[in-house]
């Protein structure tokens, strides 16, 4: 039987720099990168970045294949050590982005809670190492993504280990899945990301200002800062901002980018965003100069 000594062991076996010094893991035939897709702020006329998501983008012999086939291709024995590395790559490459004072979300499946100490003893692991990558717990957010947790309570504690070591919750894609009200009384979290699915269904509807203010007002009592993520057309833009959303995300601002490209860290102009024509452009001009 693996013990978590040996998980660990592997993970930073498993774990290995390109020739500019980016870190890659490997995963039986995968090669897995680290990718990373900004969030915005509304401020004044303007978007500015002022978080990033970090996902994993898989490759097959150079040719990347859809991260949702991998992580649901990966046997159940060794989901929490998948999620160790991909959490761990994401945590060593963030340095290379270049860019300060950005929050670092990352995912967390709840499914990988198949025993209480294995995974208190992962996050414990990470809290202990963030110095040596220039971190902070304040500036990471943990994403609870909508999967079925095998044991609530489980998840429960994970959780508080997470807020002890100072890091922010967030409960991903709230409105599908296992992510409902009953997950956001059971966690408090700090930060909801309301589903793209459901929004852009919602965004469909003549009167989508009046069922979309409700909910944020009540996540917003609830303590919880909202994120709306999937926005991909203008109205979609302008219905988020209309119903109160603090934080934003999706094509129509910033695809996700491989580490190692050029973060898009000026701020975007609304008013050029919010035209049905709308394309990803700088307030000051383009990015990468």
């Amino acid at each position: 039987m693996t013990t978590v000594r040996e998980r660990r062991r592997d993970i930073g076996q498993s774990i290995f720099a390109d020739e500019i010094g980016l870190e890659y893991g490997i995963y039986g035939e995968y090669r897995l990168r680290s990718a990373y897709q900004p969030i915005f702020a509304p401020r004044g006329g303007c978007l500015v970045p002022v978080a990033i998501e970090a996902l994993i983008q898989p490759q097959v012999g150079g040719q990347p294949v859809p991260p949702r086939t991998f992580l649901e291709g990966v046997p159940a024995k060794d989901r929490l050590y998948v999620e160790s590395l991909c959490r761990a790559l994401h945590l060593h490459n963030f340095q290379f982005l270049g860019v300060d004072g950005l929050t670092l979300f990352f995912n967390y499946n709840p499914q990988v809670n198949d025993h209480l100490g294995r995974a208190l003893a992962e996050i414990r692991m990470m809290a202990r190492h963030l110095g040596s990558f220039g971190l902070k717990g304040d500036m990471l957010v943990c994403e609870i993504t909508e999967q079925a947790a095998s044991d609530e309570t489980v998840l429960q504690r994970v959780v508080a280990e997470m807020r002890r070591n100072g890091l922010r919750i967030a409960i991903d894609d709230f409105g599908a899945g296992h992510s409902t009200e009953e997950r956001l009384r059971l966690l408090e979290p700090d930060i909801v990301k309301i589903d793209g699915g459901w929004f852009a269904e919602v965004c469909r509807h003549a009167a989508a200002e009046k069922l979309f203010r409700p909910l944020l007002s009540l996540l917003h009592d609830h303590g919880a800062q909202v994120l709306v993520e999937g926005i991909e057309q203008p109205e979609q833009l302008r219905v988020a901002l209309d119903g109160g959303a603090d934080l934003l995300q999706g094509f129509l601002m910033a695809k996700p980018a491989l580490i190692g490209t050029i973060f898009p860290d000026k701020p975007l102009a609304l008013d050029a965003l919010l035209r049905p024509s709308a394309k990803v452009i700088p307030l000051f001009g383009q990015t990468g100069t």
